[in-house]
Parts: structure tokens; C-alpha cells; sequence
């Protein structure tokens, strides 16, 4: 043995760790099995799993199972790690055993080491530590827990202030008219308003349905054990574990209803991915719309001007382009290929158990970080401080021969389709040619045609 290592054993054997490790043989068995993509499980996850442990500690001892001096201990290593001091000592591939035992272990080997080396306490990985728990039941408790802490402190939050910022903005451009589009054509004027609280809408149903969500992601599958009976835990452990975590993180948790359904599926991951690909998909909307909006500034539409925050290329000086409105679409498209992989997780559950939770974690949880970032990147760098280009707006509207659709209880479609045809071809305004081919004096067609009134839906001339 060299001076950077030592010689740690388990039940297969001794083998060589880091000196300075705190974890064990288990935890170095699958660094040398799984080096594949160098990417660990989050800071989210472990953190949550310490919660998870610590919850379990506290649980144990109030059972009469865990002495007060090996809960504490446990509880003190727990917070150290929770701190965000020892995050190195997790460096398990998410690629890993399906169950997420390799990350169970490490987090009972490093605590244990903490442990002792904090408070002088020797406590076991497994028998202490891993006490009343199978890594069949942490592991989806952890995922469960993490999301619903990620959910709660991050994305509705984030959410929340993504539709007070548009909301604001409605108040402020309310009587900014602009021309409508379907199929990215020229259609009847809106107010820019309600394309605004069109957006706001999209962002405010997802926080009701992510909500909905909510409830079933803080229940809980924890004192299932191994399969789900519960085999080696007190049949009052799991409602304990729930009480306890919420003490601990103030989000309400409590035992799902049926635990073989926590162990064996992960359904309620999969409608939370589920949820989040619908948010993916409001906001890639809203930031395309933002793109086109913003798009020239003189051969686009040029409707509006986001922010300059860099310039936008390296050969063409002066160049600004929509920088976070994309990096929102590439968030989106990220949540969309996350949901895919969870998809493929969620039914892997063979029997008892599922066999791709650490894939689960890992990609529900980077979901759920991305887009409460973007949401807030979006409303404080795109939606919060575009202005609106006025004068291009109105030279549109002036010019749009859809406004004709306003004289169809009138005239007719048939001579209001002649109308907008003349007006494009003669490139005038559809007042003019309206004057020219019906019977209709100025005042009633400035009625019927003015922009503003039209966005108030009905008939103008009510």
C-alpha cells in the first residue's frame, strides 16, 4: 500500500481506496465497475438522501431501535454533507446499479465516517445507518423527496415571477394594437396585451397542473424495505419518516398508499417529467414568439427589441441576437429528451422493483433545475425590458387588408375577399380600396376598420 491509500474490506473482499476517502470498499467497488459517464447524481439528490437518512435516524431512535448518541451522530454527519463540504465524496457514476444501491451505500459509508470523525462515535454503514431501509425503498424516497424540494423552493417560485413579470407588462402595453398572426401570416389586429396574457395563461395552467402533481410527489415509499413488505421495519416506521422529513424541510410528506407501487414503478416521476414536458413546450413558445417578434431589426418583423446583452457574432460587428429566448429553446428541448429517457425508466420496473432510478433522478432533477432557471432568466433579461417599436407597428396595421374581415356581415366575404385582393395588389390601405368598391361613407368604414375596436371582438359597429 502507498501513502495516498488505504485497505478497506466489506463482504467480497479488501481492496484499495483513497487515503483521504470516507467512503468504503462498497462505494470504491462501484467507481472501479461503472466508469461510463463521469457524471455523479446531483447535489439536489444527495442532499435529499441525507435528509432521508437523517429522518430515518430520528425515526429509529424514537422506536426505541437507535441509541440517542448513534442518532445524533448520524444527524451531525448528515447536516456536515448537506453543508455542501463533502460533495467529492460521492462520485458514483449515475450509471450504475438500477436500484441505486451503489449511492445508498456510499451515503451509509461516508456518514459513518463522519460520524465518528465529528462527533467520536462509531456507528455501522448498515446496521446504523441503513437501519429499518433497503436501498429499494431510499432510493425512490429520495427521488421523491429532492423533486418535491425542487418543485416547492425552485419551480413554482420560478414560475410565480414568470407570470408577474408578464403581467406587469400587460398592464403597461395594454393599448399597444399590433397585427395578428395565424400560420405566420397577417391576420385580424390584437392588442399586444393579450398576446401577452395569452402567455401568462400557458405558464399559469402549468403551475396548476404541477401543483396537482405536487400531492403525490411528497407521498412517500419509504419502509417498504426490499420488496415492499416491509420486511425488518416497524410498521409505524413510514408514517414516522414522513413526519420527520417534513419537520426537517418543511414540505409536507406522508406514506403513499400503497408502497409496492414506490418500489416497483415510478408513475408518479414519470407524470411529474410528464408535467414539465408540457412546461418545456409553453415556454419554447413563448420564447420563439419572443425570437420572431424581435427578429431584423430591419428585414424581420421587427415588432419589438429585447435587451443587448452581447453581441451576437464574431465577424459581423454590431450584430445583437435573441440569446436567451434560445437558450430557453434549448432548455425545452433538453426537458423534452429528459422526459423521453424517464419515459423508457418508468416502465423498467420488473416485479418488485424498478431497475433505472439513478437515470430517473438524474434527469427529473435536472428538469426540474433548468427550467426554474430559464423561467427566471426569461422574465428578468427578455420579457421584463423589451421595448416596443410603435411606429412599425402602426405602418403595419395601416397597411393589413385582413382588417376587411371587419365588413363581412356588410358586404359580404365574397366582396370583402375583392377588397383585400385590390388592396394587395394596389398596395393601399383597405380603407381606400373599401371606399372605392362599396357604398359605404369614410366615418362608418373607420368604424368598422379601426385596429383597436377590432380587438375588442363582437361587431364595431354595435
Amino acid at each position: 500500500m502507498t501513502n495516498s491509500t488505504r485497505f478497506v474490506s466489506d463482504s467480497m473482499g479488501t481492496l484499495e481506496v483513497p487515503a483521504d476517502a470516507l467512503y468504503g470498499a462498497q462505494t470504491q467497488r462501484a467507481i472501479n465497475n461503472f466508469p461510463i459517464s463521469g457524471t455523479p447524481l446531483p447535489k439536489s439528490f444527495i442532499d435529499a438522501l441525507c435528509y432521508v437518512k437523517f429522518a430515518c435516524s430520528d425515526s429509529n431512535l424514537e422506536l426505541g431501535l437507535l441509541s440517542e448518541q448513534k442518532a445524533d451522530a448520524i444527524q451531525t454527519a448528515a447536516k456536515a454533507v448537506i453543508q455542501g463540504n463533502y460533495l467529492q465524496q460521492f462520485p458514483i457514476d449515475v450509471f450504475q446499479t438500477g436500484s441505486g444501491t451503489s449511492t445508498n451505500m456510499n451515503a451509509n459509508e461516508v456518514l459513518a465516517s463522519l460520524a465518528e470523525q465529528l462527533t467520536g462515535v462509531k456507528v455501522h454503514p448498515n446496521d446504523d445507518i441503513n437501519m429499518s431501509q433497503s436501498s429499494n425503498d431510499v432510493i425512490p424516497t429520495t427521488i421523491h423527496v429532492a423533486a418535491a424540494i425542487a418543485l416547492e423552493e425552485k419551480l413554482l417560485p420560478a414560475l410565480r415571477h414568470l407570470c408577474e413579470i408578464i403581467a406587469d407588462r400587460e398592464v403597461e402595453l395594454k393599448d399597444v394594437v399590433k397585427t395578428g398572426r395565424t400560420h405566420l401570416m397577417d391576420a385580424m389586429p390584437v392588442r399586444l396585451s393579450q398576446e401577452l396574457a395569452g402567455w401568462r395563461a400557458q405558464i399559469e395552467d402549468n403551475i396548476l397542473r404541477l401543483s396537482d402533481t405536487q400531492k403525490r410527489i411528497q407521498k412517500l415509499p419509504q419502509g417498504g424495505t426490499a420488496v415492499g413488505t416491509g420486511v425488518n421495519a416497524d410498521p409505524q416506521f413510514s408514517r414516522l419518516v414522513c413526519a420527520n422529513l417534513a419537520t426537517i424541510t418543511a414540505i409536507h410528506f406522508e406514506p403513499m398508499d400503497n408502497l409496492f407501487v414506490g418500489l416497483s414503478s415510478q408513475d408518479t416521476a414519470l407524470e411529474l417529467s410528464g408535467q414539465l414536458n408540457v412546461l418545456a413546450a409553453s415556454l419554447m413558445k413563448i420564447a420563439n414568439d419572443l425570437r420572431w417578434m424581435n427578429s431584423g431589426p430591419l428585414a424581420g418583423l421587427g415588432e419589438i427589441q429585447l435587451p443587448a446583452l452581447q453581441p451576437g457574432s464574431s465577424i459581423m460587428p454590431g450584430k445583437v441576437n435573441p440569446v436567451i429566448p434560445e437558450a430557453v429553446c434549448m432548455v425545452a428541448a433538453q426537458i423534452m429528451g429528459n422526459n423521453t429517457a424517464i419515459t423508457i425508466g418508468a416502465q423498467a420496473g420488473n416485479f418488485q422493483l424498478n431497475v433505472m432510478l439513478p437515470m430517473i433522478a438524474l434527469n427529473l432533477l435536472q428538469s426540474l433545475e433548468i427550467a426554474a432557471n430559464a423561467s427566471i432568466q426569461l422574465a428578468d433579461l427578455a420579457l421584463k425590458g423589451f421595448t416596443v417599436n410603435q411606429d412599425h407597428l402602426k405602418k403595419a396595421l395601416d397597411v393589413n387588408p385582413i382588417l376587411v374581415t371587419a365588413l363581412n356581415t356588410v358586404v359580404g366575404y365574397e366582396k370583402g375577399a375583392a377588397i383585400a385582393k385590390e388592396a394587395y395588389a394596389s398596395n393601399r390601405p383597405v380603407l381606400e380600396v373599401a371606399l372605392e368598391m362599396t357604398d359605404l361613407d369614410e366615418e362608418t368604414l373607420k368604424k368598422y376598420l379601426d385596429p383597436a375596436l377590432l380587438t375588442q371582438g363582437g361587431n364595431p359597429s354595435l
